[in-house]
């Protein structure tokens, strides 16, 4: 991993630090991240190995995303206008102490003699809620607390935060799991939340960005039309939204696993998309010398479709891994240059608003992915519903290419709204921010 300071022009590996080395708050920001990430990637996987051994349905396993679905969309775009209404610094924080007392309910339910399984769709429902209402205010932070010629650099950090803990958290939670029981994994879970919360705190209150006698509803239809007026913008969401709603396998990896006599079956797979994504993020410096942002979203869209669909055919648990790595490859490739794309080109001032739209096209999809797979492997089968979508979802990036051009055409280095986040924050930039 090459750490720099300065510029990286010609090397076509490593990761650039820069970020974490000049910006404290984001430091702060980014470990509390991964920490929390640590845990509730733990979880994520307990919580459906904990409702298949209690119902053994793929449909009841694939309803999770059913349960979430309603709580994204609402509280993601409302999110989204108090991340530029108030105080980012407490909605976190806030957010953090309700995700951490949802887990509590987790370590109680799965004392208990005999666990409820409308628990875990209760607990789901309050969990997308909280997250939605936090996340619009951290994706808002991460563009404040660095500069915008370090955007790229944030972004591919930013992947390998993700990576790691969803390869060392589903790891260990599948094993805990498996071994000790989904209580153990919820327990360690709240110690991750503790830690974090306690890093949280130390961050620098933030002042709103939109105008304060600006209404909510004014606040989100301002946001929403601004949405609609760049279309470059909505295709990265509905790229990154079908490719999740037709190729998200996370949910069936409990299934995909018992196909398998190996035992650490479970945490292999869970650990083959994020394995894949980390080797992606780190050779990712080629990035760097690519300006057409939309036209790199759509192939690496593509990549992942095709990736999936080799992992739901194949019958080799090396194939299927293979086949997990190559989409979690091409879509934190993809990740890299959507984040890159939304911090360079949308001005701060709807940040906020922008982000809750953006993360309810990176969190309805796989959410709605979850039913989708399940539904259609009850239906049919598992590897006809995992293939399906796969290639479904190649298929639908062209039609999202040729329905946006603007998405396809966008260039980095002569689009205007790069030019005027660029001047802006320039500005900005010149005032300390530690």
């Amino acid at each position: 991993m090459a750490v720099r300071s300065g510029g990286v022009k010609g090397r076509k590996l490593g990761v650039d630090l820069t970020p974490l080395r000049v910006s404290k708050q984001y430091r702060r920001l980014y470990v509390a991240g991964f920490i929390t990430s640590l845990g509730s990637q733990a979880t994520y996987v307990a919580v459906p190995f904990q409702l298949r051994n209690l119902t053994h349905s793929t449909l009841a396993v694939g309803s999770l995303g059913l349960a979430e679905l309603l709580p994204l969309v609402a509280f993601g775009l409302y999110g989204g206008v108090l991340a530029d209404r108030l105080n980012r610094r407490r909605l976190i924080i806030s957010m953090e102490v309700v995700l951490m007392l949802s887990t509590v309910v987790l370590v109680v339910n799965a004392l208990l003699a005999h666990p409820a399984a409308w628990v875990l769709y209760a607990d789901a429902f309050v969990v997308a809620g909280a997250s939605s209402l936090q996340r619009p205010s951290i994706d808002a932070l991460n563009q404040v607390f660095v500069r915008h010629d370090l955007q790229r650099s944030a972004a591919a950090l930013a992947n390998i935060r993700y990576t790691t803990a969803s390869i060392i958290g589903p790891a260990l939670g599948g094993l805990a799991a498996v071994a000790l029981g989904p209580a153990s994994v919820y327990v360690a879970n709240l110690v991750t939340f503790s830690i974090s919360l306690v890093l949280l705190s130390t961050l620098r209150a933030t002042t709103p960005a939109s105008a304060p006698h600006e209404s909510q509803y004014a606040a989100l239809t301002s946001g929403l039309r601004y949405a609609m007026s760049r279309p470059d913008i909505l295709g990265t969401y509905l790229v990154d939204m079908l490719a999740m709603v037709l190729a998200f396998p996370v949910v069936m990896l409990p299934f995909v696993a018992a196909r398998f006599h190996e035992t650490y079956a479970l945490s292999l797979l869970y650990c083959g998309l994020p394995a894949g994504a980390l080797v992606a993020t780190l050779t990712s410096a080629w990035t760097r010398r690519v300006h057409r942002y939309g036209r790199a979203i759509a192939y690496s869209a593509a990549v992942w479709g095709l990736g999936i669909a080799l992992f739901g055919y194949s019958s080799s648990l090396w194939m299927v891994l293979f086949g997990l790595a190559i989409g979690g490859g091409a879509d934190a490739v993809s990740g890299i240059f959507r984040s890159t794309m939304w911090n360079e080109s949308i001005p701060p001032l709807v940040r906020g608003r922008m982000a809750g739209i953006e993360m309810i096209s990176y969190s309805l999809g796989p959410t709605a992915g979850q039913f989708r797979a399940g539904v259609m492997a009850a239906w049919t089968t598992l590897r006809i519903s995992l293939t399906f979508g796969g290639l479904a979802c190649t298929g639908s990036v062209a039609g999202v290419v040729v329905a946006l051009p603007r998405l396809w055409s966008f260039d980095a280095r002569t689009d205007v709204h790069v030019a005027e986040v660029r001047e802006l924050r320039v500005r900005e930039d010149r005032e300390p921010t530690d």
